[in-house]
């Protein structure tokens, strides 16, 4: 099974930030889309933000608009979720996934298996 490794997460305050980090191996992920999840305790895992092969196209959950960044260094086989102001409602585990197309971060097209995730806690 492909899986992804997601990495940076911890215990914030609330209004702080974490740069969260999807890595490789045995995979090159510039030739699909990427997403980042979110599952937070008794919820469903719901897409936070998803970026294009070649990055010229991103976009958000509408919760984290304005607040999360979505970015990645091909180069180094890499995508990351810059994550500032955040909230307790983000308190979740934090998974990313690979997509058998350039665009779309939809499960019918999901290629890697769920991996074991970053913990996220906002809290005082």
């Amino acid at each position: 099974q492909l899986q992804l490794v997601e990495s940076g997460g911890g215990l914030v305050q609330p209004g702080g930030s974490l740069r969260l980090s999807c890595a490789a191996s045995g995979l090159t992920l510039e030739n699909y889309a990427i997403g980042w999840f979110r599952q937070a305790p008794g919820k469903e895992r719901e897409v936070v933000s998803c970026i294009s092969s070649s990055a010229d196209s991103t976009n958000y959950a509408r919760t984290v608009q304005g607040r999360f960044t979505i970015s990645r260094d091909n180069a180094k086989n890499a995508v990351y979720l810059r994550m500032n102001s955040l909230k307790p409602e983000d308190t979740a585990i934090y998974y990313c996934a690979a997509f058998q197309n350039r665009y779309v971060c939809l499960d019918p097209w999901r290629l890697t298996s769920w991996g074991q995730g970053t913990q996220v806690t906002v809290s005082s």
